[in-house]
């Protein structure tokens, strides 16, 4: 089944300040689009899983990223290769959710075997791989395929939004 995908990032800002008789203004920003045909080279991509996921208080949970995800249809998705990913912790978390630092099989190379990124309620983290990229980031089935995400804290649990767009091959 064809699969397109559009992965943006976009940071807008605009620094001002009293001058003279009016007001200075500065504004600047950064956007970047990649957009990816369906497929498995550079430029495209095949599969694609989006949830909502809840981590019980002092939980945590390993997102295997070769073989035992599902689509939105129901099937099975086996990544060879991620083009994008995006976790946004949700706004109302008492907790962080952590990404990161599985205990074997880590999907290492966003953040090494051991590396993790803290999300406070309401942050985002978007990661894309350039449309010209056909490697992106490899995922390597039973050895190197493991995302872990987990609950900073006791007391209360955490809700998480995810989307990782990638190859099959």
């Amino acid at each position: 089944m064809p699969l397109s995908s559009t992965l943006a990032v976009s940071a807008v800002t605009e620094l001002s300040a009293d001058s003279g008789l009016g007001t200075a203004r500065v504004p600047a920003g950064l956007s970047r689009a990649v957009t990816l045909a369906s497929g498995t080279g550079a430029g495209q991509a095949d599969r694609v899983y989006t949830a909502r996921r809840t981590i019980a208080a002092s939980g945590s949970e390993d997102l295997d990223l070769a073989g035992a995800l599902l689509d939105a249809l129901g099937g099975t998705i086996t990544f060879a290769r991620i083009k994008g990913l995006v976790i946004a912790a949700a706004p109302g978390n008492t907790n962080s959710v952590v990404i990161g630092n599985a205990s074997s099989n880590a999907w290492a190379p966003l953040l090494t075997a051991t590396g993790t990124i803290t999300l406070r309620p309401g942050a985002v983290l978007a990661v894309v791989a350039g449309g010209a990229d056909a490697t992106a980031y490899a995922v390597t089935g039973s050895t190197g395929d493991i995302l872990k995400v987990a609950n900073s804290g006791g007391g209360s649990a955490v809700t998480y939004d995810i989307c990782i767009v990638g190859a099959s091959a």
